[in-house]
């Protein structure tokens, strides 16, 4: 990435323009900020250019065309400007390498990587074609490999199916060796030249070798039109599908549609996006992002200068090209800094522990009045525990230490709820829905992004998941504030009260107050498996799902371990007392091992089979949460049975007893119980207290 060099514009339109990623013969493409933090690429023709009528015609017709284009597997249209002055279009800015540079720097894809990549090109094909377009220039370095998936750029050479080329004369029409030989031999072409494409793009990221080969430019394009494709490399088993795409006669080629379905990847397989070398490598070129976006404060500081960071990067992040031939361009250096970059996470203080024989303990803090009377709830983050619908409106965070105030975001939706993004971060929803988001130590105010949400859900490494006033699920980029997607359900999340969530492994679980399951694909948001009968005994009471590894484990009628990837029961653990089945509180995962009240008892389970390794001494825990600090397994209970004398138990995990108990007002009180850095927080009603736990 260049910086701005003399004759660059500053801003276009709402974008805040930063440095150069490319340009050709036609323009340049600018990265740029709009106010909101959001990136993109800004396309803008050449000054010289902008009032040739033929060209701004041509750019015109590229903005519409990629406007009509509404897959996910395409960089999306965010704004763009053609009456007058310099035209410019902003496209969502992709943070990943391309294609070729992703092969070039890890080598070949495996097969489950290819038959993802192949699915979601296929399908992004179709949705191009849907729109009336044909590509044109389907290659690997129009392929950036992000996060979600792949992502299909540049529409420079794109045409309507029934329409004039938009290439000049005296350009290449096509890539050598990526062009179909119809393209080849100028002749008019349909979208079964896109599908010759992907089979070229298929047999490099299988091979790291192209198709077709030539000592020159006309001998490779000879060999498109007259030549075999190289497939030697190719397995057995995958040459029938990938060689059909690159038939010479354009009828015998399949249909998009086709090759999605006889690519189809196993289920779970796009997670190849999110993990091992491929996946460390977005990463890094999103937290290069994330300081670029910021290196002009940085530099008011004393930090390194704009200039001398761009100068020193590596080109820039994958952007929609600059004219014919232009190329994508990628990062390849990290920042830590930006406004939607991750600040560090505050160190937990850990509290000292108390002899199991000292008794009854002395509270740390408290009690104080923190919270409203029955709503909200508590939220331990590191240093603070964060109250959510505190007494004055909104959140307020309290030193883990002294439960003294540190913060108070008094315009927060409490009833929305909260999601802590990787303990640095909070976000929730303020009173016109958008979703905010602060510095969970110091309450800094960081990223907004109008989302029209009602509750925040969950938070994985890439989105935060947030349910709509229209009661839709919607994504939200944690990278860039951009919306990836938002899908009704099959069925009705039936959303009264905030369903509880998590996220992670390429899977958003819901549960409903109605103790419904809906588990979908965190890349499209398409539902892929559900439960309609986990609360069949314990009635509308609201489930509370937690990970571990590859399973969601869900309490309600029994306490159940199921695939994240397709809801497959891994194991379920129940009590049976008087011939009655026990229903199951919500699940505490910690150090592989999964705690959860089951009215009588509380147990602790081996989270990978659910064999039981620990049970409490009786009590009466009907639904309680389960708190585990130090040797202490804390759960709230009522000695008589009845609901009367509720207090919490603390029980010793080393030799099973009973060690102490802290009374609870019986006035009717909301309780709550939450443990982290050696510390107990109790919420009864409207107040909150600090406990330490025993050795």
């Amino acid at each position: 990435m260049k910086p701005l060099g003399p004759g660059d514009p500053l801003r276009l339109g709402p974008y805040r323009l930063l440095g150069v990623l490319g340009e050709g013969g036609m323009g340049k493409v600018y990265f740029g900020q709009d106010s909101f933090g959001r990136k993109a690429a800004v396309k803008v023709l050449r000054p010289e250019l902008a009032h040739d009528q033929n060209l701004g015609q041509r750019f015109v017709r590229e903005a519409q065309m990629a406007q009509s284009v509404t897959s996910t597997g395409v960089a999306r249209v965010l704004g763009a400007h053609t009456d007058g002055g310099r035209p410019w279009i902003a496209t969502e800015f992709l943070t990943g390498p391309t294609l070729d540079n992703a092969v070039r720097a890890h080598g070949p894809l495996d097969e489950p990587t290819l038959r993802v990549l192949a699915s979601s090109l296929a399908r992004t094909l179709a949705d191009i074609h849907a729109a009336g377009l044909i590509h044109r220039d389907l290659k690997p370095a129009n392929i950036v490999l992000t996060s979600a998936g792949p992502r299909v750029i540049d529409f420079g050479i794109a045409r309507p199916e029934h329409g004039l080329t938009l290439t000049t004369t005296g350009q290449i029409p096509v890539t050598p060796g990526f062009g179909a030989p119809e393209q080849v031999l100028g002749q008019r072409v349909g979208p079964a030249a896109d599908v010759f494409s992907l089979g070229a793009v298929l047999i490099y990221a299988a091979t790291g070798n192209q198709a077709f080969t030539g000592t020159h430019v006309a001998a490779v394009q000879y060999e498109v039109v007259h030549g075999a494709p190289r497939m030697d490399q190719i397995p057995a088993h995958l040459a029938p599908l990938i060689g059909p795409c690159l038939a010479k006669d354009p009828a015998h080629r399949p249909t998009p549609g086709q090759l999605a379905a006889a690519f189809a990847p196993a289920r779970g397989a796009e997670r190849v996006w999110r993990q091992g070398p491929l996946a460390s490598d977005i990463k890094e070129q999103e937290r290069t992002i994330h300081r670029l976006t910021t290196v002009v404060a940085s530099s008011a500081s004393g930090g390194v200068s704009r200039r001398r960071l761009l100068t020193s990067l590596g080109v820039g992040g994958a952007v929609l090209a600059a004219g014919a031939g232009a190329t994508a361009w990628w990062l390849g250096s990290r920042g830590d800094s930006g406004p939607y970059a991750l600040p560090s996470a505050a160190d937990t203080p850990m509290a000292d522990p108390v002899a199991a024989t000292a008794g009854k303990p002395k509270p740390l803090w408290g009690p104080v009045q923190l919270l409203d009377k029955t709503g909200g709830g508590l939220v331990p983050v590191r240093d603070v525990v964060i109250a959510v619908g505190a007494a004055e409106g909104g959140l307020t965070a309290h030193s883990v230490v002294d439960g003294k105030r540190r913060w108070h975001a008094r315009g927060v939706d409490a009833d929305a709820g909260i999601v802590t993004l990787s303990d640095a971060l909070v976000a929730a929803v303020d009173k016109k829905g958008d979703v905010v988001t602060f510095v969970a130590s110091s309450g800094e105010d960081r990223w907004s992004v109008p989302a029209s949400a009602k509750y925040v859900l969950a938070a994985d490494d890439s989105a935060v998941y947030i349910v709509t006033k229209d009661d839709e699920l919607r994504s939200i980029s944690r990278s860039d504030g951009s919306i990836r997607w938002t899908v009704a359900l099959e069925n009705r999340l039936e959303a009264e009260t905030r369903p509880r969530s998590v996220a992670g492994g390429g899977r958003l679980v819901v549960a409903t107050s109605k103790g419904r399951i809906r588990a979908v694909d965190t890349t499209d948001g398409h539902q892929v498996w559900s439960n309609d009968d986990q609360s069949s005994i314990a009635g509308n009471v609201s489930l509370y799902p937690a990970l571990h590894k590859d399973m969601v484990l869900i309490d309600g009628a029994t306490l159940t371990a199921r695939s994240l990837s397709d809801g497959t029961e891994r194991w379920t653990k129940s009590i049976t007392l008087g011939g009655d089945l026990q229903p199951s509180g919500p699940p505490l995962v910690q150090n592989g091992l999964v705690y959860s009240a089951q009215v009588s008892y509380v147990l602790a389970l081996n989270a990978t089979d659910g064999t039981e390794v620990w049970r409490s001494p009786a009590g009466y825990f009907m639904n309680s949460p389960v708190a585990v600090q130090g040797d202490a397994v804390c759960a709230i209970s009522s000695t008589a049975g009845d609901g009367d004398g509720w207090a919490l138990h603390a029980m010793s995990r080393s030799d099973n007893k009973h060690v102490w108990n802290q009374p609870l007002p019986n006035d009717g009180s909301t309780y709550w119980l939450a443990g982290d850095g050696n510390r107990l927080f109790l919420r009864a009603g409207a107040e909150v207290v600090a406990l330490p736990v025993f050795e």
